[in-house]
């Protein structure tokens, strides 16, 4: 039994090392090394290296372009339980790029993510119990799990929750949700912050986000800058 588990221990460090190995030289270019070390530990069933070995195959890198083989990598990814893969493959499969079109599957599959707190799985699963999609419809589950997104930093589930709070009137927290995806480098979030303080009359604060919207080429906060005269504060 030890030595068993030794064998599993110095197996699972081989396929650590091959990887970061293989990192180092896909990091150089080298991509042909890297496709060499990335399907090594690959066919150990390591599925890290299984969802960079779909990417190589997708782009042809180390090796000729093979979309059906980087599918069937990005399959074997996602049964492993990566949840990149499971959010690539969910995706794919919800647009129908790829592979043929099915919500339920990318439902599952986004599910899985989702669980692993993947907040680009989580947004997209948000969207999908909003409009019923490959699920039954579910306004809670949805916002459950945008809010879950948005508080994990993913940018345009900070914009809608900020939006919903716009609806309710909750200027409040929708500048807070706005200054987030903001913060992040969002540029159309600098209008919405703009028109917000404007309808709290916190002109100054208004002035500065319609000025940065203006300098990003936003048309209507030039239109708002001169609405509200904001060149006064």
């Amino acid at each position: 039994m030890f030595k068993f588990i030794m064998v599993w221990f110095l197996m699972l460090l081989n396929l650590e090392a091959n990887t970061d190995e293989a990192l180092k030289a896909f990091k150089n270019k080298d991509y042909a090394t890297a496709f060499k070390l990335y399907e090594k530990s690959a066919l150990n069933g390591d599925a890290k290296a299984q969802s960079a070995l779909s990417y190589l195959c997708a782009n042809g890198l180390g090796t000729k372009q093979n979309s059906a083989k980087s599918i069937e990598w990005l399959e074997k990814s996602a049964n492993n339980g990566n949840a990149t893969a499971q959010y690539d493959l969910g995706m794919f499969y919800l647009t129908g790029n790829h592979v043929q079109k099915d919500n339920k599957k990318a439902f599952e599959l986004l599910s899985a993510s989702s669980n692993q707190n993947n907040h680009d799985a989580q947004y997209n699963l948000a969207l999908m119990y909003y409009n019923g999609s490959g699920t039954d419809l579910n306004i809670s589950k949805s916002a459950e799990l945008l809010d879950s997104a948005a508080n994990g930093g993913h940018v345009i589930a900070q914009q809608n929750v900020g939006r919903v709070y716009m609806h309710l009137l909750n200027f409040d927290k929708a500048a807070e949700w706005f200054e987030k995806s903001a913060a992040a480098g969002d540029e159309s979030s600098y209008y919405a912050l703009a028109e917000i303080y404007t309808q709290v009359e916190k002109f100054k604060e208004a002035k500065i986000w319609a000025q940065k919207a203006i300098k990003s080429g936003n048309k209507e906060a030039e239109l708002l800058y001169k609405k509200y005269e904001l060149e006064k504060y």
